[in-house]
């Protein structure tokens, strides 16, 4: 006995879920992108009630981690060098303003022998503060 089928079945793909799994990868890449900045120095800033920052013509991110080391836009220098970058950049612009990124657990002499390189030179400091913790 022989049977007909008059219907044959479609090969179908569902792709219902494939949306939620598409917006799920692009939230997580989305929150990995802005978490990791390869640029970024880790540094606890001292705390301040105003910390409004000011603005320049030409600003110098000056940091100093925990551990002594100084950056200058990410590069990282000795103190000699910083001595020799400082007085190179402000023979280059001598309205250039450095903002002073340093870690609150350096003492304060720490600060000062980085100021004092700075007013050697003639470049306007200013230490950057963060917000205070409540």
């Amino acid at each position: 006995m022989k049977i007909n089928r008059r219907r044959k079945g479609a090969a179908e793909v569902s792709t219902h879920s494939l949306n939620d799994i598409m917006f799920f990868l692009l939230l997580f890449f989305l929150i990995i992108s802005t978490m990791t900045n390869p640029n970024v120095i880790k540094v606890l800033l001292p705390e301040a009630a105003d910390n409004k920052e000011k603005e320049a013509k030409r600003n110098v991110q000056l940091t100093v981690d925990a551990s002594r080391n100084y950056y200058i836009d990410g590069n990282q220098l000795t103190l000699e060098q910083l001595d020799i970058r400082l007085e190179a950049l402000a023979k280059k612009d001598p309205d250039i303003s450095c903002a002073i990124n340093i870690d609150r657990t350096l003492s304060v002499q720490d600060l000062v022998d980085v100021m004092q390189i700075g007013s050697r030179h003639d470049v306007r400091m200013y230490l950057k503060t963060g917000q205070p913790t409540q």
